[in-house]
């Protein structure tokens, strides 16, 4: 049951179906680290399989047999380039939204059927803010673009409060023992997340050719927004590189040996550059151990690490060495951007390095910086004035030099007496 509504089975309304979609993949050999990814595969196939029946058709009005609504919600998606993550999350609330309204079709459903499902977004299942901004962005896209019905202002719908939140940063020393603690396959990928202040993604799509091992640097290639960007490669980390990428181009000549080596590409990129989907240049930099062929083309490919496998290895590390702060690998990133502030880095630089659009995003990490709430020092630590309470126990003055006269005299019970 969702927004006291019962769901109905998904039987014969919607459908994924887009004319000419890529096609998915088989997955050939599944590996712990890998599990997550090839079960994501065979859902993916098994829905693709499911929508090419036939079956679970809600036509859009007006549009032709093969345009059902989440297919013609993919492809106008796609034909604005948007990131496959997008894609999916689109999607995933434009199904919520219908089944939240008995599986009507939302051409049928007016500005108020929009402001009660975010209303009980925000009110019932109580969703953070961005969450509900994220279903409206959805449904503005779908009435916009697929159903050509612009929505107007939404003045009904009961808003979840954005609170401002703090992001949250380990000291130097935890860093180290997180890392020290992951297993050896994902040490060096928490490594470059932390040297190069990269997200999750960003790292385990990187190519060969995106590091700079002369340099000291890694180019970011479609990052968020799908904007490229330059960072830092730390030297801690280049001789642990030149090692990872000698094994990778070892993997690679056995993958190219038995009839594999092609790796995915871009956009339309295998069709302007034929060889370079066998090339090294163009290799993931954190493989997968096992490989998949493509269902289209036949093709024995190998993929990148699965996100899901780093994020549990993080988690299993920083529970291992008891660290009682919430550690993910984004908190990497934070602490990237904190240290590099703390070093006295100027902020614009700190912006560039981490890709953000607007410094304001990046200044939310000088209100962690170890200097205490806002820089100052506690009156309570006796730098700024002795305090009473200060001497309570001991006969020394704890700011420093004794004053003049000797020790300073205690009076009354020692703290903590009977």
């Amino acid at each position: 049951m969702y927004g006291g509504r019962t769901m109905c089975p998904r039987s014969t309304l919607l459908s994924d179906a887009v004319p000419d979609s890529p096609p998915h993949s088989e997955a050939l050999v599944g590996t712990p680290e890998h599990a997550a990814g090839a079960s994501h595969v065979r859902v993916t196939q098994t829905r693709a399989a499911r929508a090419a029946s036939g079956a679970d058709a809600l036509a859009a009005p007006g549009a032709s047999a093969p345009g059902r609504l989440l297919g013609a919600l993919r492809t106008a998606i796609r034909l604005r380039h948007y990131s496959p993550r997008t894609e999916e999350a689109y999607v995933a609330w434009v199904r919520r939204y219908v089944h939240f309204h008995g599986l009507r079709h939302p051409a049928s459903l007016d500005v108020t059927a929009v402001e009660a499902f975010l209303s009980a977004l925000a009110t019932r299942r109580q969703v953070s803010a961005s969450t509900q901004n994220q279903a409206l962005a959805a449904l503005l896209f779908l009435y916009r673009h697929v159903l050509g019905v612009p929505l107007p202002l939404l003045e009904g719908v009961t808003r979840a409060k954005r609170p401002k939140r703090l992001p949250t940063v380990l000291t130097p020393a935890e860093v180290g023992q997180v890392l020290m603690a992951l297993e050896k396959r994902y040490r060096l990928v928490g490594l470059v997340l932390y040297g190069s202040g990269l997200r999750l993604m960003e790292a385990l799509q990187l190519r060969v050719k995106d590091i700079d091992l002369e340099r000291r640097e890694l180019t970011v290639r479609g990052g968020k927004g799908d904007k490229d960007r330059v960072t830092v490669l730390a030297e801690a980390a280049v001789p642990l590189l030149m090692a990872h990428l000698r094994s990778v181009a070892t993997l690679h000549q056995r993958d190219l040996a038995r009839g594999a080596g092609v790796v995915a590409l871009p956009g339309a990129l295998a069709a302007k550059l034929p060889g370079a989907a066998r090339s090294l240049a163009w290799q993931w930099v954190f493989p997968a151990s096992s490989c998949y062929r493509d269902v289209a083309t036949g093709a024995l490919r190998r993929h990148h690490l699965h996100e899901t496998a780093v994020q549990r290895a993080v988690r299993t590390a920083a529970l291992r060495v008891q660290i009682l702060k919430r550690v993910t690998c984004h908190t990497f990133r934070h602490s990237f951007a904190t240290h590099l502030l703390e070093a006295g880095y100027d902020i614009r630089t700190v912006q560039e390095l981490l890709g953000h659009k607007d410094v304001r995003t990046t200044m939310i990490y000088t209100h962690v910086l170890n200097r205490g709430g806002r820089g100052v020092v506690s009156p309570a630590d006796g730098r700024v004035r002795p305090a009473p309470w200060s001497t309570m126990g001991s006969t020394h003055a704890p700011w420093g030099d004794e004053p003049r006269g000797g020790p300073i005299p205690v009076h009354g019970p020692r703290l903590g007496a009977d």
